[in-house]
């Protein structure tokens, strides 16, 4: 019998990591390096605008570690508009300085294992959920997830109702970190390697690791639960950028 969870979708969303080729950004001039970055801010400007007329949102983030350098996340109504946004960036003088490190492609998702509003997409609380804006505290953390397929354990051949308890003991053991940590979860299947994109914010890194540990006791973690790799980032705001760029 399929016992497939319903889900509602809202904006799509892309993880873009770049990887930046400090060398090569050196020994540009100092007429080209401030070109790129006066460009550059002009692209984010160009995304305010877009997210203060609510047609999507973004963030950029320094990205710590030797995994990448910047990461870019963007969510809009359509793939196509992803596509355009990613590409846009790509005509920039500052891309031409950066080599893609990773990318996740993925779409704002909510499932029924909690009580759904008939109509989702007109309920307030439902639409802020499905089309929010990026919270912009100090740290990101990102990663992709999936759940077991084994011979033995396998998620997806569970009845739906013991996924719903499973999933239910998962967020209770997250709630009380609801209040620091603030999360987007985006659904990934047929979109690219793993199942799950999950984003977590807060302006004390150190919650992710207590939160993430915690939930790692839950039998749907610990059982079921295929991580990939995370990547931590820092809020990269408008006056921080000539400081990291170092101009």
């Amino acid at each position: 019998m399929n016992q497939e969870m319903q889900t509602v979708e809202g904006w799509y969303c892309l993880h873009d990591f770049r990887m930046i080729d400090w060398a090569k950004w050196k020994s540009a001039s100092a007429a080209v390096r401030e070109k790129a970055l006066f460009e550059f801010k002009n692209l984010i400007n160009k995304w305010d605008q877009i997210e203060n007329q609510h047609n999507g949102s973004h963030t950029v983030y320094t990205v710590v570690g030797q995994k990448a350098d910047l990461l870019l996340m963007i969510l809009r109504p359509t793939m196509k508009d992803l596509n355009e946004v990613e590409t846009e960036f790509n005509k920039t003088i500052l891309a031409d300085f950066t080599k893609p490190a990773y990318s996740y492609v993925s779409v704002i998702e909510k499932s029924s294992y909690s009580s759904m509003p008939v109509n989702p997409h007109e309920d307030p609380v439902m639409k802020a959920k499905l089309f929010p804006v990026i919270p912009k505290n100090e740290y990101v953390c990102f990663y992709p997830m999936s759940k077991l397929r084994g011979e033995k354990r396998n998620w997806f051949m569970l009845p739906k109702e013991e996924r719903k308890r499973l999933m239910f003991e998962h967020i209770d053991t997250g709630r009380p970190y609801t209040e620091q940590v603030k999360r987007i979860i985006t659904g990934s299947v047929g979109f690219d390697d793993y199942e799950w994109g999950v984003s977590l914010f807060c302006d004390d890194a150190l919650q992710f690791k207590k939160l993430i540990y915690a939930t790692r006791f839950d039998e749907v973690s610990a059982v079921y639960g295929i991580f990939g790799s995370f990547y931590i980032g820092n809020l990269l705001k408008m006056e921080r950028i000539n400081q990291f760029f170092h101009i």
